[in-house]
């Protein structure tokens, strides 16, 4: 039951978060169907399977940098624990503060990881060139597979907390559900998708949403926080006896 409600919440994030997607991945969108006949962008039907294969290709990253961000974290597990504490946890927690309050408006606390990121993509982005312009969906699959890695501070932080999921698999589960999430807004088309931006762009979804992400950090920070309250509460007691009986030996 654990995993399925964290993979909800993932999914929950994803959708909420996905005010922020407009701005960093619609101009890609953009780009993507100017490649095409213009038969082909002025049918929703047509253009559906670019659409469809383009964030496949964005799905298909995020769990692989999940996947790849849950063995490193299982191969050192020992640096993402100080004694009972769980740091990964409390990291993840953190971060999804921090993007609350950058969802919301308040501050850009994302901008300088964003930026950090930015140095990793000059490397991957003309490898994504090489798939535009887009004449076919297995083009579109692999555009949207290199454009997933798009310096992203939503994406980042539910990383964070996908290297807290326990093992690689659920990391990559956790971020396939997130990237789920993303899909309503990026698969919008039409008036209807000028509508969805307008209802997204306006400040109280912003700040509705940065506030349901940052009440959702809290409680992976309290989880975190507990957590580790309970382990040392139990490590005292198992020392209980050890101490008493030392006291009482001659």
């Amino acid at each position: 039951m654990a995993i399925e409600l964290t993979l909800v919440a993932a999914f929950m994030i994803g959708l909420l978060g996905s005010t922020h997607c407009i701005g960093m991945c619609g101009g890609i969108v953009g780009a993507l169907t100017m490649g095409l006949p213009e038969s082909t962008r002025r049918s929703p039907l047509k253009l559906l399977p670019y659409l469809l294969t383009y964030n496949g290709g964005r799905l298909l990253s995020y769990a692989l940098a999940g996947l790849l961000v849950g063995l490193l974290t299982n191969t050192v597990s020992g640096f993402f624990q100080i004694g009972s504490f769980p740091i990964g946890g409390f990291v993840g927690g953190l971060f999804m503060v921090a993007l609350g309050i950058y969802i919301g408006g308040w501050l850009q606390t994302m901008a300088p990881l964003e930026r950090l990121g930015g140095h990793l993509w000059k490397r991957i982005e003309p490898f994504g060139r090489r798939f535009m312009p887009v004449k076919s969906p297995s083009q579109a699959l692999a555009l949207g597979f290199f454009w997933g890695w798009l310096p992203c501070g939503l994406v980042y932080s539910t990383l964070a907390w996908a290297s807290t999921a326990g093992n690689a698999v659920d990391s990559a589960m956790l971020m396939l559900a997130f990237g789920a999430g993303t899909l309503p807004m990026l698969l919008a088309m039409g008036s209807f998708a000028e509508r969805l931006q307008y209802f997204t762009r306006h400040k109280w979804t912003r700040y509705v949403a940065g506030i349901l992400l940052i009440a959702f950090g809290a409680m992976i920070l309290s989880k975190a926080l507990g957590g580790g309250h309970h382990h040392m509460q139990h490590d005292m007691n198992n020392e209980e006896p050890v101490l008493q009986q030392a006291i009482e030996s001659p």
